[in-house]
């Protein structure tokens, strides 16, 4: 990791911003809409910050937001960058070590992803359990980084428990029905075959989608706390007959929006 283009990053946000945000929101395909919910909003396009690629795909405004949402001290992700772009996981993670470096402690993670477990409907929010990386790469290949974290991160609390349990009760009192489950990470950018389906609901995946896991792994490395929710855009290829789209996905994630954006505002509200 390039130490000097993460001071680069960290020092040109420490001056732009007017907060000092405690909390990371990345977020996926159709849900940047939460951002736009922070009050007093910084704006700061990706391509003006040191070493952030740029997001080329739809639904991904391609900004950093920073300011308050429901009284917290926050800076959003308005779209993310993804290895199907082309971009090397060092790239696509960088992002989570420039936020560790301005004082984040806890990531909230989302994305749209596939049903897998035939029990889900599009339009389900899923909150996330665990994953499987099922891409054979990993962030965290190559020297380590001391000053980030250890050589052999721990994984098996990947997902914060208590926040997993904040966002059960949050759901609970807003009578949402929050679903739970794995998520499985592909490259992409095409969709699964239905045999790959039926692989992943053997390996027991619920939700299958392109992003995520990659952040999470070095969220944990840097020792960030993290809280992981999917939207249910579509069932993945075979359970249903249909086409997949990603225009399919930004419309489902539309379509949820605000049920997301009372859920995360509320976990939010009960962190302070």
């Amino acid at each position: 990791m390039d130490h000097n283009q993460l001071n680069q990053a960290k020092e040109f946000l420490q001056d732009q911003l007017k907060i000092k945000p405690t909390v990371g929101l990345i977020l996926g395909s159709g849900l940047g809409v939460l951002a736009d919910q922070i009050s007093q909003p910084v704006r700061i396009p990706y391509q003006d910050i040191p070493g952030f690629p740029r997001s080329t795909v739809a639904g991904h405004a391609g900004q950093l937001v920073a300011g308050e949402l429901n009284g917290v001290a926050v800076v959003a992700m308005q779209g993310r960058f993804h290895y199907y772009e082309g971009y090397g996981l060092d790239s696509v993670t960088f992002p989570v070590r420039v936020m560790k470096a301005i004082g984040i402690e806890k990531l909230f993670v989302t994305n749209a992803a596939g049903g897998v477990n035939e029990a889900f409907k599009p339009g389900d929010l899923m909150l996330i359990t665990d994953h499987i990386n099922n891409t054979g790469q990993n962030p965290l290949i190559g020297p380590n980084d001391d000053q980030q974290g250890v050589r052999f991160p721990d994984l098996s609390t990947a997902y914060t428990p208590d926040l997993q349990k904040l966002a059960q009760q949050v759901a609970t009192d807003l009578s949402i029905d929050l679903k739970e489950g794995v998520y499985v990470w592909n490259t992409g950018p095409t969709y699964e075959t239905p045999a790959e389906v039926r692989m992943l609901q053997a390996f027991g995946g619920d939700a299958v989608g392109m992003s995520t896991v990659p952040e999470v792994i070095v969220a944990r490395h840097v020792g960030l706390e993290i809280l992981g929710l999917s939207c249910i855009s579509n069932m993945a290829a075979g359970i249903l007959d249909e086409v997949l789209s990603h225009e399919e996905v930004i419309e489902t994630t539309e379509s949820v929006r605000e049920t997301f954006i009372a859920l995360v505002k509320e976990i939010l509200t009960r962190l302070k």
